[in-house]
């Protein structure tokens, strides 16, 4: 890559949750290292904590296009300085001691495919760029896919969860056994993939689980206020503060206006679909 790439690349920024890194968009969360998103407050995941390096966009995602579907390797050790940084940020909230990395695994049949498995690759070249290597130790063909299970791409948590039942297995126990892994993916996406992997290892005997990503998506302000309770509260406010200002109102003229405030709570959802107001948390 040339330097005006690398340059780039930029780490996150912004509140996030402590536990899962979602972006967290309410300013009451600004500056606080222990707030949690909505989905951690009602249920922990099976992993500590989850990290990445930065957003999954632009150069970023671009380069991890190029390694795992145009097999441009070079991009690994790119990746990897990345992903090394991630680890370096979050090293101080391990615990002392050796930490077992393990790469999310793919099927044998897409990794023949592919020739590598992306998350292996840049795992190993994280590893080079470490302050302390030693207490890292790689662990391959621990944890395994013995299942296909087709691209998540498209489909809501329910069904990436669906998607992933029983997907993945240790075969080989013994070296997570009362061991801290430290699981490692190129892209955080809903969290679907690393919860199982997770609880997987967990039940396998592994201690506590981390995880670390190159990229991570992000919540955008779209996303966010397309919540239902949030559509359904504008629309109560408006047809109440019409009520007050109009007084009565035949049911003819009710459901005329009730008809326009659908129509523009609709073209306001289109219109932030098509990215005409587009926040990034990370900004």
């Amino acid at each position: 890559m040339c330097e005006d790439c690398l340059r780039a690349l930029h780490p996150l920024k912004g509140s996030c949750c402590s536990v899962c890194g979602e972006a967290l968009l309410s300013p009451a969360f600004v500056n606080r290292g222990d707030a949690l998103c909505g989905l951690c407050q009602r249920a922990h995941p099976p992993f500590e904590r989850a990290v990445a390096y930065g957003c999954y966009d632009g150069g970023l995602r671009d380069l991890i296009h190029l390694l795992k579907y145009r097999q441009v390797r070079p991009a690994a050790t790119v990746l990897g300085r990345r992903l090394g940084d991630a680890v370096a940020a979050l090293e101080a909230s391990l615990p002392d001691g050796a930490i077992q990395v393990v790469p999310v695994p793919l099927h044998p049949r897409k990794q023949a495919q592919r020739g590598f498995n992306q998350a292996e690759l840049i795992a190993c070249a994280a590893l080079k760029h470490l302050a302390r290597p030693q207490r890292f130790q790689l662990r391959t063909g621990v944890l395994v896919r013995q299942r296909e299970t087709g691209s998540q791409v498209g489909r809501t948590r329910h069904q990436r969860r669906e998607n992933l039942r029983g997907a993945f297995a240790v075969i080989d126990p013994a070296p997570i056994a009362q061991r801290d892994i430290l699981l490692v993916d190129d892209v955080f996406t809903t969290g679907i993939t690393a919860s199982e992997c997770a609880r997987v290892l967990r039940r396998a005997g592994a201690a506590r689980v981390w995880v670390v990503t190159v990229a991570r998506t992000l919540k955008t302000f779209e996303e966010f206020a397309m919540r239902k309770g949030f559509w359904e509260k504008e629309s109560n406010e408006k047809e109440s503060n019409e009520k007050q200002s109009n007084g009565k109102e035949s049911n003819g003229n009710k459901d005329r206006r009730g008809m326009a405030a659908v129509e523009e709570i609709s073209a306001t959802r289109t219109a932030l679909g098509q990215g005409a107001i587009r926040i990034r948390a990370s900004l």
